[in-house]
């Protein structure tokens, strides 16, 4: 289920590799990684090595003593090894937490035909939002002259004074450009990262390009999310509900894949009784195995095998696999992850003092229930 699972997120940049046709996959992954290497093993499992396909999991090579990835450019010097066996012509670098969808292809032939050294997928975004991420100043012929990180205010875009250009975290890098550059910032006391460190100091080459984001969703609105904390991980789940979601789930040419279990269909269940209850769900995503069973769920996104007991009540939230609501308990504005059993009559996302003494509470007011947490 989209959204709604461990490690999932990475499914929407593995299914924009597979719909651009790039097969040739290294995930580097970061301490306690063994539920992902699970997940990308179970789901991923569709390339051919007699073919020269593959998705190999790289855990950090601790080249440099005894440390774990201390940024992007570090996780790829880490396995810099893997590049000079390899030798490709050039390299393709994602991040694991943006949603959207793009056809990676045509941003690598316009890298080649353009003859840069690297080249930076860019999207528009509003300039509020542009102040949490890297901005970019661009000219008139697509050359990037200067990187911003977070800036408190963003250099507009000439005739858009409201949008600025931000930094997608998508790089097309010639390979001896991106060894050379990792291996200077290696030995350098830097934050060991693509967009405050290594591009902007190949700026003034004059070789890193922008390339704008092409929407590969089939919508009117461009859609592009990143999700790198929970408050944006909420609303980008919580778009999903929308009657017409702006992110486009059912459309076959362009498919989202994942590693999906076989279980039951999702039940609904009238309790009966002189009352009778009712199990429903409006606005809201259900994975199989869920059981509503007289309960009432509203605008959310239930994981699979969740069950909503008789008089629970859950509004805008995000339930991860295996959570119960028990009877009467009211659930509101919370992600709860997996193996979570919410007591009968228990309120949740009512009460902020409360919540905040018991639950992680973010700065948008949503709840956070860890995996596996023991609710008295």
């Amino acid at each position: 289920m989209p959204f709604a699972g461990e490690y999932r997120i990475i499914d929407f940049t593995l299914s924009n590799c597979v719909n651009s046709g790039l097969k040739r996959i290294y995930v580097l992954t970061q301490y306690l990684s063994q539920s992902l290497d699970r997940h990308l093993k179970l789901g991923w499992n569709i390339f051919s090595s007699i073919l020269g396909e593959y998705l190999y999991t790289v855990p950090p090579q601790f080249r440099r003593g005894n440390q774990w990835y201390l940024g992007t450019a570090d996780a790829v010097f880490q396995n810099v090894y893997i590049l000079q066996n390899e030798r490709p012509a050039r390299v393709l670098i994602l991040s694991g937490d943006h949603i959207y969808k793009m056809d990676y292809s045509a941003m690598v032939e316009a890298h080649v035909r353009s003859g840069a050294w690297v080249t930076v997928a860019t999207v528009e975004c509003d300039r509020v939002t542009a102040r949490r991420m890297g901005v970019l100043q661009v000219d008139r012929e697509n050359r990037i002259v200067k990187f911003d990180e977070k800036p408190e205010e963003p250099r507009p875009i000439p005739g858009r004074e409201e949008y600025s250009w931000v930094n997608m975290g998508v790089y097309v890098f010639d390979t001896e450009t991106l060894v050379r550059s990792v291996s200077a910032d290696a030995r350098s006391d830097s934050r060991h990262d693509f967009g405050r460190d290594i591009l902007p100091s190949l700026v003034d080459s004059g070789r890193v390009l922008a390339y704008p984001f092409v929407d590969e969703n089939r919508k009117e609105i461009r859609y592009w999310r990143d999700i790198g904390t929970l408050d944006s991980y909420y609303e980008a789940s919580m778009d999903l509900v929308q009657v017409d979601p702006v992110f486009n789930l059912y459309d076959r040419s362009f498919p989202i894949l994942s590693h999906m279990t076989p279980r039951p269909p999702v039940k609904m269940v009238f309790a009966g009784g002189e009352k009778g209850r009712i199990g429903m769900a409006l606005d809201s995503l259900l994975c199989n195995g869920c059981i509503v069973s007289g309960g009432r769920v509203v605008r959310s996104i239930l994981s699979s095998e969740v069950r909503i007991n008789s008089y629970a009540l859950v509004e805008d939230s995000i339930l991860f696999d295996r959570v119960e609501v028990g009877r009467h308990a009211r659930i509101r504005k919370a992600i709860i992850d997996k193996n979570v059993r919410i007591p009968p009559d228990c309120s949740i996302g009512y009460d902020h003092e409360q919540d905040a003494r018991r639950f992680q509470v973010t700065e948008g007011g949503i709840v956070v229930i860890s995996k596996g947490e023991v609710l008295a």
